[in-house]
């Protein structure tokens, strides 16, 4: 039971900082208690954990244009942030999360400014159809966090310049572009800022919780460790992950996301494997991985690796179905 709110707000717009924070704050919840954490990155694109960064985002040119690359510890798909952009955070013990009571501070900090804002399929929240805000989710230890992105004034030009949005995806949401399914809420409350929007979720979050938030402040936090996860979150290593040389690909756009699979196949054995997907069951994915390894190139070990997962939700046994009626019309 949630008996204490907390609230960190950061100027810092550097997205290897602000991730590092977000990391720092959920290994650092508490029992009993739910932080909302509350920031901005300048000019980055954002991209899942198991996400391929050269096929989501044209990242030559998103860097050559003083743009930053940042992969986050969630899954889901990438997006887009500059300082029109507000990036919100909930992390909280996992016995207490509750993403429709966390989607509801934002749907009500929008209601403080007039704007009828709802949650809409498995992870939007729009206003009139238009898509303002995505949520992603991550858990590790017993803890969770719940983040996402709210558009106040994003410049939806570089929005649609850097991201590669897949014609399956787009045909899926039944829209013909990327502009065409967001929207900045500066359209419905022209006199939104950061600062105003931050104020109603501190006093929406206030609300929806029944308790008085206090801040935490930025100077109180560890330096030293945060610049350590700083380093690690801007390395090439964490940004690009290792693009695998590989001689068996496929790939699909599904329900719950997309996935492109890539084999290395040494001898007629597995030796190394990698998943690109936009899902949010991004540690099952990494059970995947580990599953496929070092197996007989054959549909049928493959196929058997995967029925022998546990499974813990329906989702996952969707993935798996589809995943097996995917490499069943593979031609090994």
């Amino acid at each position: 039971m949630i008996q204490k709110i907390q609230y960190v707000v950061t100027k810092e717009t550097n997205p290897y900082k602000n991730i590092a924070l977000e990391e720092y704050l959920l290994k650092n919840t508490k029992p009993g208690s739910c932080v909302l954490y509350l920031w901005q990155n300048r000019h980055t694109i954002v991209i899942g954990r198991n996400q391929n960064c050269w096929k989501e985002c044209k990242v030559t040119k998103l860097e050559g244009d003083g743009g930053f690359l940042a992969r986050r510890l969630s899954g889901g798909g990438a997006v887009f942030h500059d300082l029109g952009n507000l990036n919100f955070t909930f992390l909280v013990p996992e016995e207490d999360y509750d993403v429709d009571r966390q989607l509801k501070v934002i749907v009500e900090a929008c209601r403080f400014l007039g704007i009828c804002a709802e949650k809409t399929g498995r992870n939007d929240i729009t206003v009139e159809g238009r898509k303002f805000s995505g949520n992603a989710f991550y858990k590790t230890e017993k803890k969770c966090y719940h983040h996402g992105t709210l558009l106040l004034r994003v410049d939806m030009e570089n929005l649609s310049q850097y991201l590669n949005v897949s014609t399956d995806k787009l045909k899926a949401k039944g829209v013909s572009s990327v502009k065409s399914r967001v929207t900045n809420l500066c359209e419905y409350c022209p006199d939104i800022t950061v600062e105003l929007m931050t104020e109603k979720l501190i006093e929406a979050f206030e609300k929806v919780y029944g308790l008085k938030a206090e801040e935490i402040p930025i100077d109180s936090l560890p330096k030293k460790e945060l610049e350590e996860r700083t380093q690690f979150f801007g390395s090439k290593e964490w940004k690009y992950g290792n693009h695998l040389p590989f001689t068996f690909s496929c790939s699909k756009r599904f329900e719950w996301g997309d996935i492109d699979l890539q084999l290395q196949v040494e001898k007629g054995n597995i030796v190394d494997v990698k998943i690109y997907s936009d899902a949010m069951e991004e540690t099952f994915l990494l059970k995947w991985m580990d599953a496929l390894k070092k197996i007989p190139f054959r549909q049928q070990d493959m196929i058997e690796k995967l029925e022998n997962l546990a499974l813990e939700n329906e989702v996952q046994k969707q993935m798996i179905k589809d995943m097996i009626a995917l490499l069943k019309e593979q031609e090994l």
